[in-house]
């Protein structure tokens, strides 16, 4: 199988995804902050902007959206390392498999890999903290943790991992972005925000890393 060939369709079919299905409500936003028509300023006394709830339902739409093609992303890397296993025909072990939910499914892979194939993942150039990043954040957004709210804040145990998380509002960095690491403390959790640039970026670590997978597994398991 060319497993490679598969993935990489997943990731181009998730970047359609974002860029066609998040044009209706880009538009919508800026039609209102332009005050163009549907949305041109109506007479009011009152202090509050209009068509507010129109603009917060677009901005959250695309928050939803891009959790979703964060979701999906995980998704595929899982199948990608998963569908490995398989094509190589050597199973993981049982006891480290057994660790899986406690480590994550992808330093397990990541260790798997290393004992059996002496594949080591630190030797790859891509940044691999953002794919262990995008498996935490998926993580959070399939088990959110309120009722009052349709987006994701990270928790205290997210934030002993990720000092420094990639999915986060640029305001929100930028008030601890001088803080020493010692002195870092969330006082409330940050937003898990996907922007489309940030999206996009992980989707090209995610590639490059398969390039780069594919080259050493392959060199392995099809040896002469």
């Amino acid at each position: 199988m060319d497993v490679a060939y598969f993935f990489n369709r997943r990731l181009e079919f998730i970047r359609q995804l974002y860029d066609t299905a998040s044009s209706p409500y880009l538009e919508r936003k800026r039609k209102i902050e332009a005050e163009e028509v549907p949305f041109a300023l109506p007479y009011s006394e009152d202090g509050e902007p209009a068509f507010l709830e129109e603009w917060i339902e677009a901005d959250e739409s695309l928050h939803v959206l891009a959790y979703s093609c964060v979701s999906m992303l995980a998704g595929a890397l899982h199948l990608y390392l998963e569908t490995w296993v398989s094509e190589s025909h050597v199973r993981i072990d049982e006891a480290l498999k057994k660790t899986f939910k406690k480590i994550g499914w992808f330093p397990g892979y990541k260790t798997h890999y290393f004992q059996r194939f002496a594949i080591n993942f630190e030797a790859c150039q891509e940044n691999l903290r953002l794919l262990e990043e995008v498996v935490l954040a998926r993580n959070r957004i399939e088990h959110p943790s309120s009722i009052t709210s349709i987006r994701i804040n990270y928790d205290d145990a997210n934030l002993r991992k990720l000092p420094h998380p990639f999915f986060i509002d640029e305001r929100e960095a930028a008030l601890f972005a001088d803080a020493e690491e010692d002195e870092r403390a969330w006082f409330i959790p940050p937003t898990l925000h996907v922007t489309e640039k940030q999206l996009l970026a992980a989707i090209t670590v995610a590639e490059g890393f398969a390039k780069w997978f594919d080259a050493e597994i392959e060199s392995r398991i099809y040896a002469q």
